[in-house]
């Protein structure tokens, strides 16, 4: 952890839905003219797409059909951990982006003069200093393993964990709709991660500083035969504070601004889905210049 060069976490399995999240953050970096550097989870991958489907067949033939991308083995924690170190120390680090598709691989190749496909990796380059956090989106933000102390370097974790039928239904329509995989494959890539899931993933919302939970209000029972997905305006978002006065959280005031919002625990508010970016942006935009403001008078 560091107060001359704080850093922020969002992490949540995926099709949890951490882009709401992320663009909650980048309203308030653009409204308060914050420079973060952004970290993406993908990019602290060990294999890219080819070398990953080689290792999972490989794991598989050796009778382990757990291996996934959730897991300690298929992931730089070490790595993540000594970029997390090494900018809170000097206010820089390394990078590398992980090519998602055809445009984001067209535009590093642009900007790097490289030939690289979808699905691999760009060269690890060095931040230049100068900027005023470290922001990090992705699967393993706060992840503790016994060779990697992941959480141990951040200085505002949130999490981001809707009620799990809900995010099996988001990850069905995602991966149907944007990739083109069929039901049975997507049933088992759910299965196949779920050892994972419980080991690295859920045990990361004990050591977050808030989160952010949906929960629809219609039956998600069946997830797998689910035809659509839940809008905000069918959901709860329920926001937990692991604690509430070290956070500095004033609830009458949230509770004032949030039409319909109560709270079910001394430590837990709910509000209406529609209000989950705007809820974000009260709740975190006074603990970012929190962190500013320390950054500040640590200079």
């Amino acid at each position: 952890m560091s107060v001359k060069h704080p850093i922020i976490a969002v992490t949540g399995s995926s099709g949890a839905g951490t882009t709401t999240v992320k663009r909650a953050f980048e309203h308030i970096f653009f409204r308060e003219k914050i420079n973060p550097v952004i970290i993406e989870g993908d990019s602290y991958h060990r294999y890219n797409r080819a070398e990953m489907k080689a290792a999972m067949q490989e794991a598989e033939s050796k009778g382990n059909r757990y291996f996934s991308h959730f897991g300690e083995e298929a992931n730089l924690f070490e790595t993540l951990e000594e970029t997390f170190r090494t900018y809170s120390k000097t206010g820089t680090c390394k990078r590398r982006y992980y090519l998602h598709s055809d445009d984001e691989a067209a535009e590093h190749n642009a900007r790097l003069g490289t030939d690289l496909k979808p699905g691999e990796f760009t060269p690890w380059e060095d931040i230049e200093g100068g900027t005023d956090l470290l922001f990090y989106e992705g699967l393993h933000g706060l992840v503790k393993t016994k060779s990697a102390d992941v959480a141990g370097q951040v200085d505002l974790g949130v999490g981001v964990v809707p009620i799990v039928n809900l995010e099996w239904i988001q990850k069905i329509h995602r991966d149907a709709a944007e990739r083109g995989y069929s039901a049975e494959v997507i049933v088992d890539t759910i299965l196949r991660r779920m050892p994972d899931y419980v080991n690295h993933i859920t045990p990361q919302f004990s050591r977050t500083d808030v989160n952010f939970q949906r929960v629809a209000t219609v039956d998600t029972s069946n997830p797998f035969i689910a035809r659509d997905i839940p809008t905000p305006d069918e959901s709860f978002i329920v926001i937990r504070f692991r604690n509430p006065q070290k956070f500095g959280v004033d609830f009458p005031y949230l509770l004032n601004m949030i039409n319909d919002s109560f709270m079910s625990r001394p430590n837990t508010l709910v509000v209406p889905g529609g209000k989950m970016g705007f809820a974000m942006e009260l709740i975190l935009g006074p603990k970012i210049q929190e962190l500013l403001e320390k950054k500040k008078k640590a200079k």
